[in-house]
């Protein structure tokens, strides 16, 4: 084969509005696509029924049928990726190696790695912006430094996107210029260790009316009111551009918001990685935990005596899923009236989500325990009864999950409310040497 592009697919599963392959597919030789099951990351799930990895397969099997229409075929392999790549050298006469960024530590180091491997039989490794609408330093303070409140940020977001609009990439418009391979299978699940099963993944598609009426509906847990993109902005089988236009386009700048805390939180990774094991504040790393293993197990499975509590984490264990307004009340009971470091709940949630993005996840958790950047001021602690009220007042969403709450079999409150918001707030303070 004469000298090919290779583009790398990872978190933009699509053919559509992809950056990294709209200028592969513009570099003048025939692309190659490729997608590694990265053994370092797969290694470390416990669950063999993994629900994203599940996920990732059937989106790489549609988009090599797509691939297959234009005489070409997805190449898929298993293995350290530093390992695939030195194999992919012998394999291919490649000229240059296209993909997005992705602004994890672990990712960054890898891609390291492979640039070094790469420039050694002299490849190019171009990378492109594709998750978020801004990116590392293109949203900065006056001073050159980064933000760390949410607020002025989104002030100076909305300001940047004036002058840079989010533009699309018909990168779908120029794949006749992909490589003819023969037709290959994507790898079985069964090679790489894991489960087929059956599971119904939330569409990529969003009725106009969901985003229209975002704002209105968004907090209530009991009805259909969020877009439930999350899984698809996670693993890039949609455009944040495209929904970015969309929000403008239909005026819902509180869902607009949404897309922007991603770029917050991917923002803050980028600035600050050491958030994914400290505090940000690290005052708050002073803090001692009761960690009562019990307490966490009841948290976990959905059996605190807190009916909005146990509702949203057996809807996380039973779907993958947690509606936003719930996720922010059972953190904050499992860090405030527990006493639980939210590192616990932070890796709970990543076993179970299925839009798991350590930048959000880590964000939101931090939100809560009130050591993150912009986070919560540590007394604000979520009453669940009056959250229960404000938001589930006819207890749908509870009686979905927790039909038996009424029961005389329901647990009783692990803790009592009010005892718990005096012990969080002596604990915090002395720790945080608060007068």
């Amino acid at each position: 084969m004469n000298q090919i592009s290779l583009f790398w697919f990872r978190r933009d599963l699509r053919l559509d509005d992809n950056n990294a392959l709209y200028h592969a597919l513009k570099s003048g030789k025939p692309v190659v696509c490729l997608f590694i099951f990265d053994k370092e990351i797969l290694s470390k799930l416990t669950n063999r029924r993994d629900a994203r990895v599940l996920f990732i397969h059937r989106q790489l099997h549609d988009l090599n049928l797509k691939l297959q229409k234009f005489g070409s075929s997805l190449i898929t392999r298993y293995g350290n990726p530093k390992d695939v790549w030195k194999n992919l050298t012998r394999e291919f006469s490649i000229d240059t190696v296209f993909t997005n960024h992705d602004y994890e530590p672990y990712a960054r180091d890898r891609d390291s790695c492979i640039e070094s491997i790469l420039k050694k039989h002299q490849i190019e490794f171009r990378t492109f912006k594709d998750q978020v609408v801004f990116e590392k330093d293109e949203v900065l303070k006056d001073d050159g430094k980064p933000y760390t409140v949410f607020t002025p940020f989104k002030n100076k977001w909305m300001k940047t996107l004036e002058g840079i609009a989010p533009r699309s990439l018909p990168s779908e418009k120029y794949l006749q210029h992909l490589a003819p391979l023969p037709v290959q299978d994507v790898i079985p699940l069964k090679e790489m260790g894991f489960e087929d099963f059956e599971f119904e993944f939330p569409s990529n598609k969003v009725a106009d009316k969901i985003i229209k009426e975002y704002a209105e509906k968004r907090d209530i847990p009991g009805i259909s009111g969020t877009s439930r993109l999350s899984i698809h902005l996670r693993f890039g089988t949609v455009s944040i551009r495209m929904m970015a236009q969309k929000a403008l386009q239909l005026q819902s700048t509180v869902w607009l918001n949404e897309l922007i805390w991603r770029d917050f939180y991917q923002m803050i990774l980028w600035h600050f990685p050491q958030v994914v094991h400290s505090s940000f504040k690290p005052a708050y790393d002073r803090i001692i935990w009761r960690n009562n293993e019990a307490d966490f197990k009841a948290w976990c499975t959905g059996h605190t005596g807190y009916p909005i509590v146990d509702a949203g984490m057996r809807e996380l264990n039973a779907t993958g899923f947690m509606h936003n307004r719930v996720r922010m009340i059972t953190a904050s009971f499992l860090v405030k009236h527990l006493l639980i470091d939210w590192r616990w709940g932070e890796a709970y949630f990543a076993e179970k989500l299925l839009d798991f993005d350590l930048a959000s996840n880590n964000g939101g958790w931090q939100w809560a325990a009130g050591s993150g950047c912009d986070a919560a001021p540590y007394f604000r602690i979520f009453n669940p009864y009056e959250q229960t009220r404000k938001f589930d007042p006819e207890f749908s969403y509870i009686r979905k999950w927790v039909p038996e709450f009424e029961d005389f079999a329901y647990p009783r409150p692990v803790v009592d409310h009010a005892f718990a918001r005096n012990r969080c707030l002596e604990v915090f303070k002395k720790a945080l040497k608060e007068e």
